[in-house]
């Protein structure tokens, strides 16, 4: 694979921490939700950072497949994501789960259900989930 474009961010702390790029455009607060055992807090986590990433990358994989198919994806089209975590059933450590809900106002549904799995194939982080964690997609 030829890379195209890095990306570059960091943390400290770990989940009661920082997190930013090495731009200085994000810069985050970091902290471990009740249900994990923390605080909660103000800030982010982990997992709504993936899920947040994972919709704006299948949203484009989406706009990507529909493009080649000379379909207009609309401007309000939304991709939202639930990221689960928990313990993996073999006891040795945890786990992810991702569901993408999609909606495209103004398109057929049917039309909307060909294009995710066409998106899927195509966007790097179902690719990089791929045979890891399950991934369920749905069209709203």
């Amino acid at each position: 694979m030829k890379t195209l474009y890095t990306a570059h961010g960091s943390a400290t702390g770990g989940r009661e921490g920082q997190a930013a790029t090495d731009t200085g455009n994000v810069k985050l607060v970091l902290n471990t939700p009740k249900e994990l055992g923390g605080g909660g807090g103000e800030g982010t986590n982990p997992e709504q950072l993936f899920a947040m990433g994972y919709s704006a990358c299948f949203l484009g994989a989406l706009k990507f497949v529909a493009s080649k198919e000379k379909v207009k994806i609309p401007d309000d089209a939304k991709v939202s994501a639930d990221i689960g975590i928990g313990a993996r059933d073999d006891g040795q450590g945890f786990g992810i789960t991702a569901k993408l809900t999609v909606s495209v106002p103004g398109l057929d549904k049917a039309a909307v259900e060909d294009l995710v799995k066409k998106a899927h194939v195509v966007c790097p982080y179902s690719h990089a989930t791929k045979g890891n964690i399950p991934v369920e997609t749905t069209v709203a």
